[in-house]
């Protein structure tokens, strides 16, 4: 299924936990640099405010954003002196989500041991698959439970996509 994204008035820029609270804790200071980053370079768009979520920051802007000013936007959070650029993906604009949900995996995916599976575990395998290699994450990985008796769980997956869905259908029976 795939359900319209926000408005293009924002910038979103995936980053580590670490990232985002050290990034959040002078976030006026950063945004009055990028503005003046913008106007230096000419640009019409401004940055009204910052906001953290769960999977990085999102930085609301004056208009929607052409490629340039994601070009400036990026530079400038990557050669931030308190943020560690290798953790920090590309920004991009909001689009469509797209969820998927993966069957037949073990709730307890050790063998003799009690330790269920979680979001993080779903998070780094998927990092480590290929075929997520241009896939984003638009929330973190939901792990269910089958039955109160199951040993089997449900994993659901929300992605960033555009509105034709073409990053969930290339992920579908693979």
């Amino acid at each position: 299924m795939t359900t319209k994204g926000s408005l293009r008035k924002q910038v979103i820029i995936p980053m580590s936990k670490d990232n985002i609270n050290a990034f959040m804790k002078n976030s006026s200071l950063h945004m009055a640099n990028i503005n003046s980053q913008l106007c230096n370079a000419k640009l019409e768009v401004l940055t009204n405010y910052i906001c953290a979520n769960p999977l990085g920051i999102t930085i609301i802007t004056s208009k929607a954003c052409q490629q340039s000013d994601l070009l400036i936007i990026d530079q400038y959070i990557k050669n931030s002196n308190n943020v560690n650029a290798l953790q920090v993906e590309e920004p991009h604009l909001p689009k469509s989500k797209s969820y998927l949900k993966i069957i037949g995996i073990p709730f307890y995916p050790h063998a003799n041991s009690q330790e269920c599976l979680t979001s993080s575990d779903i998070e780094s395998i998927l990092k480590q698959n290929h075929i997520f290699n241009n896939i984003s994450l638009a929330s973190r990985p939901r792990v269910i439970k089958v039955s109160p008796k199951s040993d089997m769980s449900i994993i659901w997956i929300d992605i960033w996509d555009i509105q034709s869905g073409s990053n969930a259908k290339m992920l579908i029976n693979r």
